[in-house]
């Protein structure tokens, strides 16, 4: 992996991308009016960071560029605002106020759905395993513009937090959070969406273990939500109860704590 900056650099953006290099253990390589492709050929690298003013992009040979953006949380935001439901917060069960644990973050679509939820007095923690996924959606969460204010409010609340929520669970104490949330990546996606395989590619692919569901349960205070295909048998092997199907294969679990 390079990092480098778009073209024209100022000498903020340069300073940037120089220690998100040295963040992301990359070297860095000075933009001097290369193209990207050239830089993929000169330096036989299949990913190159590019820091701009606005964002931080990860360009992967023959891929669409992955960058920050809200996704379809702003569209689920927007139904929320105008009195309509999601199902995300109807099987979470979420209330102002509450602390929630996203244990998979990836672009923090449903970790935004839950910040905007929970309101001022509330918090959320998004845990990422991949290093510079989390990079670029930390940066974007503080800067990404939705035109919407109080979404933006949600959007710089949120915490990302970097680590694997196998290593990050077992240091939080009994009952401190209210809501721990999983959404691993699908073994068998249901959507083809060309800003989704770039994430696919950076993504942890381990399956969800009974350690990090017990540890998920020592934590929380209401509920552990697990959200997968519903043909995966992961709901029935991790012992959550099938609260919800939809007519695209997602599928949601829950474990409520008594």
């Amino acid at each position: 992996m390079i990092v480098t900056t778009s073209e024209r650099p100022s000498a903020d953006t340069e300073e940037r991308a120089v220690l998100l290099a040295a963040e992301l253990q990359a070297s860095y390589v000075p933009r001097s009016n290369k193209t990207i492709r050239a830089m993929h050929a000169k330096w036989s690298e299949d990913e190159i960071v590019i820091v701009s003013p606005k964002e931080i992009r990860l360009m992967l040979e023959g891929q669409q560029p992955f960058y920050f953006h809200p996704s379809m949380a702003l569209v689920r935001l927007k139904r929320v605002r105008n009195g309509g439901n999601d199902t995300l917060l109807s099987v979470s069960g979420i209330s102002d106020g509450d602390t929630v644990v996203d244990c998979t973050a990836g672009l923090c679509s449903d970790s935004l759905v839950f910040s905007y939820a929970v309101g001022r007095t509330g918090k959320v923690i998004a845990m990422e395993a991949s290093k510079v996924l989390h990079a670029i959606v930390r940066e974007g969460l503080m800067s990404y513009e939705t035109g919407l204010h109080d979404i933006d409010e949600a959007m710089r609340a949120i915490q990302p937090v970097h680590g694997k929520h196998q290593d990050l669970l077992p240091l939080m104490k009994n009952k401190s959070v209210d809501v721990v949330y999983f959404d691993p990546m699908f073994e068998r996606p249901v959507t083809t969406s060309s800003s989704i395989i770039p994430l696919r590619s950076q993504a942890f692919r381990e399956p969800l273990s009974l350690e990090a569901v017990r540890e998920a349960v020592r934590i929380a205070r209401k509920k552990v939500v697990l959200k997968d295909h519903r043909d995966s048998g992961q709901f029935e092997r991790l012992g959550f109860r099938l609260a919800r199907t939809s007519a695209s294969a997602v599928a949601y679990g829950v474990i409520e704590i008594e």
